[in-house]
């Protein structure tokens, strides 16, 4: 659309200034200045971003202007023109958006000019712009659009500027598609690299810090289908095409708002980053949220606001780029004509092997068909999709979904025949998702729609986090991915009803955001969904248990002891039964790889097998029938023994190593580690001692270390500062503490990038660092200052520490959470040493952002703490060492 130079840059007085002998360069630097300062203040005034962008385009034409005619020396110079093409060719700059140009030459004049293009780019830098330039001759233009279909594109949105207009009619002429990419191949190369693309974010727009202009739903996306319709049909603007029936007048519109949305997210990311940035980095979040008046409420951040919208803005953007693209690919690549339909029944027929309707009144006639389309294409598999006509006509009649709809058995029947298709539920799930049908057939779920978390654990909005945990579910049924989750994959084909499982899942976040507890709030609503679908009441009252109880199962493994008899008990009564045990488990596991998959390591593996295995033998064992710690202990004496023995040792050298142990030893450990400890302990001398061991276990959840040394009481600080050192993550630690004063000290390790560490080099440093760890005296080391990455920094986690007593194990209990940063153990560590307070046991857990760690602690006599000025003490250093690097953070 036409535009007019911003009201800052004055050409007149533009010219004065250099008519007055002012300096040309700092003279159009202060006047882009003024006129960025201008934008940026009707910007925060309230003028879009749609009525700023071309503006600034058309200021910045003047700018390059001015520097082309002085570097060139007249307006029309020979063998030679400047075209802006890209973003800037399209008329479209941000405040911080590069300056893409092409300087057109013709061959017999490049030496020539070669001076004066030098000067001209150079004048462009010394502006202070971030230029993307080029000196090409029209056929050196058409080999690389020829060559690379990224140049070509930018090529075909190119606008001359200044020079000969006969070398831009000319690159024009020579670029249209009869002379290079010709349609079909151009939307076939534009929809592999938008498939690239996309693969780069993981096919999903619901990225904690997602890419305005690169991301699934981003500005590219919008681009592209301008492009393809330029490309196929000529078109200088997309709205030509709904006069031609390629989109209608919603459609565009569609577009153009979710065009002017991201407009003004990325004018003013660019002001608050102070450069050219697409990427919604947390450092700018809550910055726009504030810039576009978003408030906290009662139930939501204003920064959840904000990112619910954008988030949403993505997803609509997407849906129509996938639908518009789908169509033009029909007309590009494929015609109607020849392709006679394959009928399925009254309501739907396959062409060219994708699903389309019978009649355009289909849906109107036939509302269930809302449904019955998907699953048609489960019971279909070699279909290639739906017409894009379809979806047009599923998206038009979207609104058919009410009440009246929701109630009729047929639509009730679909959708459970859906989740019990042995084929294709995720595929139909995030369909539905897409065409906007599972929001509307479950409000509750368009509530959640784009939703999102601001902390680093949830790393997707909750939709598309539930459809993760609904994908995570059938991989654990496929044979193919059986070696992922073993466990998980011989449960999972045990499994009477699978579909209750995919429901527990679709409800088990559907009431996040609403205020009070999301867990009986969803619970309510999977029971209240369950009976209207025709569940019976178990199953019923089974789904919405899951629902209720889906976060005790990783609480439990990740936050208690699970060698204590008591709560292996406690958490097996929760289960009641072994399906229940069964379900849960599989929903925990995939609940927690959609929530962060940076986040699932071995070790959490390792954590949910050893509770669920634990579990199974309580249960099987009679829940009136609890576990006795002594009959735990002999069971486990007689596995390590057996071992033992068949490596040649007799019950003489094993009980000269165990009398000295303490019965909580062997609670804590299995036989086989039991069994390892013993060996090395036995061939050990008291003068080799400190005594180390350390192997990687891929399966068992990270490398263990196990140290056996005369006691101390600083040397937890100090062996956990020595690993902190070495870069290594602390997930579980154990001290077992003799009554002849040694100390038996076993934890478990992971590198930073959650795999254990494995070459027998970097074991040995590990042994190396903590035997010498352990052979010093005094007290431990100040903790390093490390550097805490950037998206850890924009977070403030309040330090909160709870104290509770566990009488039956003769310890207290240390419940902290903090923020997250390197080095936090160590700190921990230092803390309890200044205290006196000895570490029997630790269970880290890492939250995104927050630390959740949880120590069993005694005080030097093995007691639990009991003074006021024991906890006083604690606390304090704790607040202390904790608060004092986050202020220096």
């Amino acid at each position: 659309m036409p535009v007019t130079a911003c009201p800052a840059l004055e050409p007149d007085a533009l010219v004065r200034a250099l008519e007055a002998g002012e300096p040309l360069v700092p003279t159009l630097r202060r006047a882009l200045q003024q006129a960025d300062q201008a934008l940026a203040a009707r910007f925060r005034a309230g003028t879009s971003a749609a009525e700023l962008v071309p503006e600034r385009a058309a200021t910045m034409d003047e700018v390059v202007k001015q520097l082309w005619r002085s570097s060139l020396g007249g307006d029309e110079p020979q063998g030679c023109a400047l075209l802006a093409v890209g973003g800037y060719g399209r008329g479209e700059l941000h405040p911080g958006s590069d300056i893409d140009v092409l300087v057109l030459v013709d061959p017999e004049h490049r030496d020539a000019l070669a001076p004066l293009l030098e000067a001209f780019i150079a004048g462009l830098w010394d502006l202070g712009l971030e230029v993307g330039h080029s000196v090409r001759s029209v056929d050196e233009c058409i080999a690389a659009a020829a060559d690379d279909i990224t140049i070509a594109t930018n090529l075909m949105e190119s606008r001359q500027l200044c020079g000969t207009p006969d070398l831009g009619q000319a690159l024009r002429q020579a670029l249209t598609a009869n002379r290079i990419w010709p349609s079909p191949a151009f939307f076939e190369a534009k929809l592999a690299e938008q498939q690239a693309r996309h693969a780069k974010f993981h096919d999903t727009a619901y990225n904690l810090e997602p890419n305005i202009k690169s991301s699934p739903g981003g500005l590219r996306d919008i681009q592209m289908v301008g492009w393809v319709a330029k490309r196929h049909f000529g078109a200088e603007h997309l709205h030509e095409r709904v006069a031609g029936g390629f989109l209608t007048e919603a459609e565009y519109q569609a577009l153009h708002a979710g065009q002017c949305f991201l407009w003004d997210v990325r004018f003013g990311l660019h002001l608050i980053a102070g450069r050219r940035e697409d990427r919604l980095l947390f450092d700018h979040q809550v910055g726009l949220a504030e810039l576009f008046g978003y408030v906290d409420d009662d139930q939501t951040l204003a920064v959840e606001q904000f990112m619910q919208r954008y988030f949403r803005t993505a997803m609509d953007i997407s849906r129509l780029n996938e639908m518009l693209l789908q169509h033009f690919q029909e007309a590009i690549l494929y015609t109607s004509s020849g392709a006679e339909p394959t009928p399925i029944n009254r309501r739907f027929q396959i062409r060219r092997d994708f699903l389309e309707v019978t009649d355009p009144s289909v849906f109107r006639r036939y509302p269930f068909a809302l449904l019955e389309v998907f699953l048609i294409l489960q019971q279909h598999p070699q279909l290639k999709g739906v017409r894009a006509s379809t979806i047009r006509l599923i998206r038009q009649h979207r609104t058919l979904i009410d009440e009246s709809f929701r109630r009729d058995l047929r639509c009730r029947s679909l959708f459970m025949e859906i989740l019990r298709q042995p084929q294709g539920i995720t595929h139909a799930l995030r369909r539905m998702h897409r065409y906007g049908v599972l929001g509307r057939y479950i409000p509750a779920f368009g509530r959640i729609s784009g939703r999102m978390q601001y902390d680093l654990f949830h790393v997707y909005t909750v939709d598309s986090h539930t459809l993760f945990v609904v994908r995570n579910l059938r991989r654990m049924a496929l044979a193919e991915h059986r070696t992922e989750l073993p466990l998980a994959h011989d449960i999972m084909q045990q499994l009477p009803k699978p579909e209750l499982l995919f429901l527990a899942a679709l409800f088990h976040d559907i009431a996040k955001g609403r205020g009070g507890d999301h867990s009986e709030l969803g619970a309510g609503d999977a029971y209240e969904f369950c009976i209207q679908h025709g569940l019976g009441a178990y199953d019923a009252r089974l789904v919405a248990w899951l629902v209720r109880h889906h976060l005790d199962m990783s609480v439990t493994a990740q936050r208690k002891d699970l060698s204590d008899p008591a709560v292996i008990t406690d958490f097996a009564r929760t289960m009641g039964d072994q399906l229940h045990l069964d379900y849960l488990y599989l929903l925990t596991v995939a609940d927690i790889r959609a929530t962060n998959p940076d986040l699932w390591n071995a070790w959490r593996a390792a954590l949910l097998n050893e509770l669920y295995v634990l579990a199974r033998a309580a249960i099987r064992r009679g829940l009136s029938k609890p576990l006795d710690k002594r009959e735990l202990i002999r069971d486990t004496q007689r596995d390590a023994r057996r071992i033992l023995r068949q490596r040649g040792y007799g019950p003489g050298r094993i009980r000269g190593v165990w009398r000295q142990l303490p019965e909580d030893y062997f609670l804590r450990h299995s036989a086989e580690e039991i069994a390892w400890h013993t060996e090395a302990i036995a061939e050990t001398a008291p003068a080799q001692l400190p005594l180390v061991l350390a192997a990687s276990q891929e399966t068992g959840g990270g490398a263990r270390i196990f140290l056996y040394a005369p006691d101390s009481r600083d040397l937890f600080a100090r062996c956990v500062w020595a690993l902190d050192r070495l870069g290594l993550s602390i997930q579980d630690a154990r001290v077992i503490t003799t009554d002849g004063g040694f100390t038996l000290d076993s934890y478990r390790v992971l590198e930073q990038h959650g795999a254990p560490p494995s070459e027998e080099q970097r074991l040995e440093e590990v042994r190396q660092a903590l035997a010498a760890a352990a052979a010093e005296q005094g007290p431990p080391p100040a903790p390093v200052a490390r550097h805490i990455p950037r998206q850890l920094q924009h977070f403030r986690t309040e330090t909160q520490i709870h104290f509770t007593d566990d009488p039956d194990n003769h310890r207290t209990v240390v419940e902290l959470i903090t923020a997250d940063r390197p080095g936090l153990l160590a700190r921990v560590g230092k803390a309890f040493s200044g205290c006196g307070v000895r570490v029997k046991n630790a269970k880290i857990a890492t939250m995104g952002e927050r630390a959740e760690d949880v120590f069993f602690i005694t005080d030097d006599q093995g007691q639990p703490l009991r003074l006021p000025v024991q906890y006083r003490c604690v606390r304090e250093a704790l607040y202390e060492l904790l608060d004092e690097e986050a202020t220096n953070a």
